[in-house]
């Protein structure tokens, strides 16, 4: 390099280094002296300048916290003051990214005329909420002196608009608040935002009216649809990524995360004209999990259509809050820690609750939670209703589908089953339901068992998971217990095995020749049995953390389970003779109880002192003469435990069922027992936490126990007995509740027409899932309602519309709907729509005329079809769809000038060419004629 061009790269250099400042009215500090000085004496100074501060005199300042990099910069092309507003890079193109140069967070404040502004007691709340519609952070307004202090995150444009400009600018903000309601300002009469147009003479905000536009209509439509209700000028948007909140960081409060603005992020929105090609739809929300182009926890919502990379820009806003304890249509024990869908709790002004795909629009807060109340922030979720085929690590498992809802809806196909035929109009569908005898029941409850066993082997499963599948396995166990019943005079095929000839004895299977009296008392030691079995797993558990030394409590535990032998063993192990012998009696003959309960009462008579007496002892004593009360006072056990103790040491030995389940069912009243809370409570543990209260639901064990207890009175639990909470934390999983239901009521154990909830609950399930044909295969159970005759129709057609696009490319589904008896025109119908949505309307002709729409089919057949068949000599094609057409023109308002001009004129031109078809041109005329 020559020394000339060596000397200018050094000078260019040494400005390079110092910003520059050149209006006199703009102001810096340290000043622009005072960073030379500094440079010079702490090289690389103006690379971190502490707290710098650029501003204008009489219009306000800005104020950098922390280290700013100035160096090079030219203050006056990047910073500009006006009236009541600051500009801080201008051009985009050179705007440097986040948290780099000036565009980065600051506390502004600026010089307000008030003289031309409103009145000082309502320009407070003026500028807060204007505060809040920029994205910025109110800091303060000082009256006497006009400034105005706010912050924000990073610049484009803040402050007051001028009323004469004609283009509204909606700066960037980063978004820290999920989707929330903005409120407008004070009404009086001084809008700080102006714009010639309707909204803005209404008092709406024309920039969001036109921003909600650009949302929900494509760009390539005309602005003519439009021009009533939005500005016709040209306007520029911002574009910036909505933040909502993640499921997880909904559920636990955790703080919101802001989405990174895009890229590229003015739009121009131009109007265009001409006929508008028809695009294929989208659907309206698109939800963005994981995506990378946000990192790994980001979530969010994005409206899709033509518009898909121009999401909505949301603004930082606190809504308004209702006080905890004010009183709400929710508030009650029955909605505790539930969320409020937003259509529910703000009415008419706001009507959207559930969105597709699972998407629920809520207003954040949980009912009833101590210390929050019901606010307008809403919060946008996708629910997941595929839970139950998800492994520990959240992923989908095909095989876990199948078992969980393909083979257990192939089991419930195979039952036997009973018709009703309905009609609605010119068609007839066949309602099911299925029946089965208590005779059969162990079979039935043995199969689907078997399906829960195999689901139990499918790996990766969460604990959580595997707890309520066992759990499962016991409920259908319970079923098979209370409402089986057993042939009398039959006597049990000999397996033929020696080895296991003693099997023969086992209280569990029945005996040769059983009398018909005895058969409550072997319900009765089968659901003894029963309790032994579901309460195994814990007494062991429990007492595997025990020492040697502590053989009394390992004893109590054990009678807890009635492991009777075992207790004995351990007993006579110990050298304690006299406890065996007691114990190899328990729950036994009253008298030994009464004895036993005589000599307590005795000790305590003559005034023993029990201090001699390990306490343990004691409470082996009470249990056995028939106090469980006093034997466990200070334990804490689970209610099934706690409901054998009641039956196997309290009550006598002969005691019927239904008496020992009212007896529970007393003392649960009078709050001596342990409540029944479902399993996923009792034994857990949980994959997520979960608020739960006493007196919410019982467990579904127990209300299958009071199901059988009040066989002969009407049983008024069975909406709570078959909720999804009653057997899972899933609350939008019904898929194996819905079978022990059908099962139950097959056998006769209770009958109901109101349980739609638990059906259209399960139908929501399945379709999630895809499963368009179990979903109907489900109506078609629904009972028939003399009140809602045609609900079958209305739902199927629902589905069939709705879900076209899976059923009709699944050859399986197709097949199945069809068995089912489903009117093919049904289908049909909701093919036509497909198609004609898409814009297939050949397909849509041909499923019109299919379903008998006849009106339809014509009209498509006129506007679509027709000419371009006609251009293409398709001739035959043509007589084809007008005679099928003409056998129904009845229907048809306007045939003679439709299709009925074609008939007539393929007549007419065969009549005048009979001798001379072979020089027609047109060769490939109907045959027919």
């Amino acid at each position: 390099m020559n020394p000339a061009a060596a000397g200018l790269a050094g000078a260019m250099n040494s400005d390079a280094v110092f910003p520059v400042l050149r209006h006199g009215d703009y102001f810096t500090r340290p000043s622009i002296d005072e960073l030379v000085e500094r440079e010079a004496a702490d090289p690389g100074y103006c690379g971190r300048v502490p707290n710098f501060v650029v501003g204008r005199v009489g219009y306000g300042q800005l104020c950098f916290p922390g280290n700013t990099d100035v160096r090079g910069m030219d203050l006056n092309d990047i910073v500009k003051f006006g009236r009541h507003s600051v500009e801080v890079y201008k051009d985009e193109v050179g705007k440097p990214p986040l948290g780099q140069g000036l565009n980065k967070a600051a506390e502004v404040m600026l010089m307000l005329d008030l003289s031309v502004l409103p009145e000082p007691s309502t320009l407070v709340e003026v500028l807060k909420c204007q505060t809040r519609k920029q994205g910025a952070r109110f800091v303060s307004f000082e009256r006497s002196s006009g400034r105005w202090r706010f912050e924000v995150d990073h610049f484009s444009r803040f402050g007051l608009v001028d009323e004469e400009e004609e283009d509204v600018v909606m700066d960037e903000v980063v978004a820290r608040q999920p989707i929330a309601e903005v409120r407008d300002p004070p009404a009086n009469g001084h809008d700080l935002e102006l714009s010639r147009s309707l909204p803005a003479h209404l008092g709406l905000d024309p920039a969001k009216m036109q921003e909600m536009r650009m949302a929900m209509f494509s760009n390539e439509e005309g602005d003519e649809d439009m021009e009533d209700g939005f500005p016709s000028d040209q306007r520029y948007f911002s574009s910036e990524r909505m933040n909502v909140d993640s499921p997880n960081s909904s559920a636990k409060g955790s703080r919101m995360r802001s989405l990174s603005p895009l890229h590229g992020s003015s739009l121009k929105v131009s109007r265009r004209s001409g006929a508008l090609g028809r695009k294929e739809p989208q659907a309206l929300l698109e939800y963005i999990v994981n995506s990378s182009e946000h990192g790994p926890s980001s979530h969010g919502i994005l409206m899709s259509g033509q518009n898909k990379g121009f999401p909505v820009r949301m603004t930082k806003v606190d809504g308004f809050k209702l006080p905890a304890d004010q009183t709400t249509p929710v508030t009650g024990k029955v909605y505790t820690n539930c969320v409020v869908d937003a259509a529910l709790f703000m009415g008419r002004s706001f009507r959207v609750g559930w969105g597709p795909n699972g998407i629920l629009v809520h207003s954040g807060s949980l009912v009833n939670r101590p210390g929050t109340g019901l606010s307008s922030v809403i919060h946008i979720e996708k629910v997941a209703a595929d839970k139950v085929v998800r492994d520990e690590k959240n992923k989908v498992k095909e095989d876990l589908a199948d078992l969980c809802f393909s083979d257990l809806m192939d089991l419930h196909r195979r039952l036997d089953r009973e018709y009703l035929e309905t009609e609605s109009d010119s068609f007839k569908l066949k309602l099911q339901k299925v029946v089965a005898s208590c005779f059969v029941l162990p079979d039935i409850c043995r199969s689907y068992i078997d399906i829960i066993e195999r689901q139990l082997e499918v790996s990766d499963l969460s604990l959580s998971s595997r707890v309520l599948l066992m759990h499962q396995v016991t409920v259908w166990e319970l079923i098979r217990v209370l409402f089986s019943e057993r042939a009398t005079g039959n006597q049990l095929e000999p397996t033929g095995d020696e080895d296991q000839e003693g099997m023969i004895l086992d209280k569990k299977e029945s005996s040769v020749a059983i009398d018909p009296e005895a058969l409550p008392l072997v319900r009765r030691a089968d659901f003894s049995n029963w309790l032994q079995d579901s309460v195994c797993h814990r007494v062991q558990g429990e007492a595997g953390s025990l020492n040697d030394a502590r053989y009394l409590e390992h004893i109590i535990l054990l009678l807890t389970g009635r492991q009777l032998d075992t207790a004995t063993e351990v007993a006579a192990s110990r050298g304690d003779v006299r406890l065996a012998i007691l114990l190899s009696q328990a729950g036994g003959s009253m008298l030994n109880r009464s004895d036993l309960a005589q000599q307590l009462d005795l000790w305590k008579t003559n005034g023993l002192d029990f201090d001699y007496i390990e306490e343990d002892r004691l409470k082996i004593y009470e249990l056995l003469s028939g106090n469980v009360q006093g034997a466990l006072v200070d334990s804490s056990i689970d209610w099934k435990r706690y409901l054998g103790l009641i039956m196997w040491y309290q009550l006598s030995p002969d005691t019927s069922l239904d008496i020992i389940i009212h007896s529970y069912h007393q003392l649960l009243g009078e709050g001596k027992v342990p409540y029944p809370v479902p399993v996923y409570i009792d034994e857990g543990p949980l994959d997520e936490s979960l608020q739960w209260s006493p007196g919410d639901r019982f467990d579904i064990s127990f209300y299958l126990m009071l199901l059988h207890a009040n066989q002969d009175e009407k049983f008024g639990m069975l909406k709570t007995m078959f909720s999804a909470f009653s057997s899972s934390y899933d609350p939008l999983d019904y898929h194996m509740i819905w079978h022990q239901r059908s099962i139950l009521e097959a056998i006769g154990a209770f009958s109901s027409n109101d349980l739609q909830v638990l059906d259209l609950s399960f139908v929501y399930q399945l379709l999630c899932l895809g499963k368009c044909h179990w979903a109907i295969y489900v109506i078609l159970h629904m009972p028939h309602l003399d009140d809602a005759p045609y609900i079958h129709e209305k739902l199927i057609r629902e589905i069939l519309s709705q879900y076209c696009e899976s059923w009709s490319n699944d050859e399986t589904q197709r097949v199945y709907i069809a068995e089912l008896g489903i009117p093919a025109e049904w289908m049909h119908e909701a093919l036509a729509l497909f198609s004609e949505y898409y814009g297939d309307q050949q397909s849509a002709l041909e499923n019109y005329i299919q379903c008998g729409n006849w009106k339809k089919a014509h009209t498509i057949f006129m506007t679509s079809v027709a000419h371009s068949l006609f251009l293409s000599s398709n001739f035959q094609e043509i007589w084809d769809i007008t005679r099928a057409l003409e056998d129904h023109k009845s229907e048809i308002a306007d045939w003679e000038l439709g299709a009925g001009i074609y008939i007539d004129f393929f007549i007419l031109k065969n009549s005048m060419q009979e001798e001379s078809t072979m020089d027609d041109p047109f060769q490939h005329f109907p045959e027919e004629l």
